[in-house]
């Protein structure tokens, strides 16, 4: 059973270590920016979640706040990863500044990601 449009889904935990892996996951063509987040738990569009990031080596975890935008189910055509694509809310911009500081000079590149 999924959970109704719009509700929470408890706290996801995202832990990444590499530039490539980030740069995969990380959607930028959403305002305030997301992440594509792999996973096989069911998510609708709409629902909101709560994550705690992990980037690279740092000590602490970022709290981002964010709702799905995207969904790629199990199965997906053309091998691609089952997840959510997580819109950040834009009351912080930590997770994205964090993010775009990592990847800087790498998000005009045409290798694909995740969700393009």
């Amino acid at each position: 059973m999924t959970a109704p449009q719009g509700t929470r889904n408890g706290i996801l935990s995202l832990t990444i270590k590499d530039k490539a892996v980030l740069y995969a996951a990380y959607m930028p063509f959403l305002q305030n920016g997301g992440l594509f987040i792999p996973t096989n738990k069911p998510y609708r569009i709409g629902d909101e979640v709560f994550m705690l990031l992990n980037l690279m080596d740092e000590q602490e975890k970022i709290p981002v706040a964010g709702k799905v935008v995207w969904v790629t189910p199990k199965r997906a055509q053309g091998n691609r990863a089952s997840g959510i694509g997580v819109q950040f809310n834009g009351q912080d911009d930590t997770a994205s500044r964090k993010i775009e500081t990592y990847l800087a000079g790498a998000l005009e590149s045409e290798r694909p990601t995740h969700t393009m």
